[in-house]
């Protein structure tokens, strides 16, 4: 059956900056069927009431932006909490679809699943090549395990349970805690926050020296509406810009864009993570798609977000 605007879609974490995104987009083409539910009335690590809630709605298409995330720090002191709690979502939301006659459903993966030490760009054929990286490594093992579940379902029961695989993510409602979130928001928070407390000095973790691309979430969405109908023999999608640049070059590019000049000062006692992570994003263009926001016009609207709903 092919998705279209009279059919039921179910995002399971629409409040976050990705579920939001999708939402959104599906909203401005006129999806009228999009099913949404809070936290507080279903617990997604709750097997028995999600697989209740499913076979309930029974959604045409099922899109997973639900999952713990967060940065470096987060995900090396909760590794535990990581693996155990994206597992048990992953587990019921896709095994739930099936049991409740789900055909459709989208999951949405992390770059983070290649080796740390992968050859660049990153093609899809090198998922499990190499060593993960060690700071997240339960978090990316818990989105093989969900890649893997994806192609299996399909294959054994005839579904179209297909992954798309996004580089690193920035937009509007991103999470700009400094001990939690991704590299971009953190430094957009302690960059605005030099400038509007007149400091001189900003501290940044690691070297600056590793390289990260970056892709903006309404690109994302647009992935995700573009990929839902296309018939895809590959397992999984990689879904970027195609462009990384180093730490340090985002931190003078978010100062140029902000209009301040900060000395910049590497604390190499924190860890850098990953060298580098480029995507290749060859397959997703021979399909069709290709992002379209430059960097300066996502940041514009980031910083917008980020000011509107800024507490110190």
């Amino acid at each position: 059956m092919k998705i279209n605007k009279k059919s039921k879609i179910f995002i399971a974490g629409h409040n976050g900056m990705v579920g939001s995104a999708i939402k959104k987009k599906f909203d401005n083409k006129g999806f009228k069927k999009i099913i949404t539910i809070s936290k507080k009335k279903l617990n997604l690590l709750d097997q028995i009431k999600v697989f209740k809630f499913l076979k309930k709605n029974k959604p045409d298409l099922v899109i997973m932006a639900a999952a713990r995330v967060g940065g470096i720090i987060a995900n090396s002191s909760f590794k535990s909490q990581f693996i155990f709690e994206n597992l048990q979502i992953q587990n019921n939301i896709i095994h739930g679809s099936y049991q409740a006659g789900i055909k459709n459903l989208i999951f949405l993966g992390s770059s983070c699943i290649y080796p740390k030490f992968s050859k660049q760009p990153i093609k899809e054929k090198y998922i499990l090549t190499g060593e993960l990286e060690q700071t997240n490594d339960a978090y990316a093992i818990a989105k093989i395990a969900g890649i893997m579940m994806c192609k299996n379902y399909s294959r054994s029961y005839g579904l179209n349970y297909k992954s798309l695989m996004p580089s690193n993510m920035y937009g509007p409602n991103d999470n700009y805690d400094l001990r939690n979130s991704h590299f971009f928001p953190a430094l957009i928070r302690k960059i605005y926050e030099a400038k509007i407390n007149n400091k001189k000095i900003i501290k940044v973790w690691g070297t600056g020296k590793v390289q990260r691309e970056l892709l903006y979430v309404n690109d994302f969405a647009d992935a995700v509406i573009f990929f839902m109908n296309k018939n895809v023999k590959e397992n999984f999608i990689n879904i970027g810009s195609g462009k990384d640049y180093t730490i340090d070059w985002y931190v003078k590019f978010i100062m140029k864009q902000l209009k301040v000049k900060l000395k910049i000062i590497y604390d190499k006692t924190k860890p850098d993570g990953v060298p580098r992570k480029l995507l290749d994003v060859s397959l997703a263009k021979k399909y069709g798609w290709k992002s379209k926001t430059s960097l300066k016009e996502g940041l514009f609207e980031t910083l917008k977000d980020f000011r509107s709903g800024y507490r110190s």
